[in-house]
């Protein structure tokens, strides 16, 4: 089992991330640690072999950190999952080794594949005392490239012109505040799981901002226009 240590100085989203980590087959979740001192202290008592690390935390942020365990060439991976999405960190973050950058707010599915890829290279890695350089490649080589913005073509399949036309009514009346999926589905009298569909789609194309609300029970996503992006539903309409 692959022992997984959360560093998060938010309960809600570290709780998330545990339950996260518990339904992939694989991992152990080992603790949650507040700041980087926590995080040393749980370190010397357990094994950890992956570290899930906020950036911005109280007291030595999370890049400080990253750079500090490479200084001390501590045996343990590092996928950094953040709000912070300054492209200067992400690329100080890769080359001090982490092996992802997950900027919330992210989906379990996102969650899932980054985790599982990490287990395959892990245990490709473990279970093998030589390598060529072709398996190096096949390991070193993500899956699937990293998602470009959407071309502009037609409406994905299940969503229709009426159907996009309605909901965009109902945002535009509600601008310049946040609403919800159950917002929409109430307003336009079309269930949830439909409304999330079409919600889905204006993040993917930028025309709406998608953020992710934690609070009691399951984390909820809020949406709200994005005015430098709103000409991109014109297309599709």
């Amino acid at each position: 089992m692959i022992k997984v240590l959360i560093v998060e100085d938010d309960p809600m989203v570290a709780q998330l991330n545990k339950s996260y980590i518990e339904q992939i087959d694989g991992f152990m979740f080992s603790g949650v640690a507040a700041n980087t001192d926590e995080a040393v202290e749980q370190m010397a008592q357990i094994k950890i072999d992956l570290m899930l690390l906020d950036v911005y935390l109280p007291g030595l942020n999370g890049i400080e950190f990253l750079k500090r365990i490479r200084e001390q060439n501590q045996d343990i991976d590092v996928i950094l999952i953040t709000a912070a999405s300054d492209i200067h960190q992400i690329q100080q973050s890769l080359r001090l080794g982490a092996v992802d950058y997950l900027i919330k707010p992210f989906e379990f599915e996102r969650f899932e594949k980054s985790l599982t890829q990490y287990k395959n290279s892990h245990y490709k890695l473990t279970d093998i005392d030589k390598v060529n350089q072709h398996e190096i490649d096949r390991l070193l080589r993500k899956s699937s490239p990293r998602p470009e913005a959407p071309k502009i073509q037609g409406l994905p399949k299940g969503l229709t012109k009426n159907t996009l036309a309605t909901i965009n009514h109902i945002i535009l009346s509600k601008e310049p505040d946040f609403f919800s999926t159950d917002d929409i589905a109430e307003a336009a009298n079309i269930s949830r799981v439909s409304v999330r569909k079409y919600l889905k789609f204006l993040s993917e194309i930028e025309y709406l901002e998608e953020t992710l609300i934690y609070g009691v029970g399951r984390p909820i996503y809020q949406y709200k226009l994005n005015e430098s992006k709103r000409d991109q539903i014109d297309h599709y309409l």
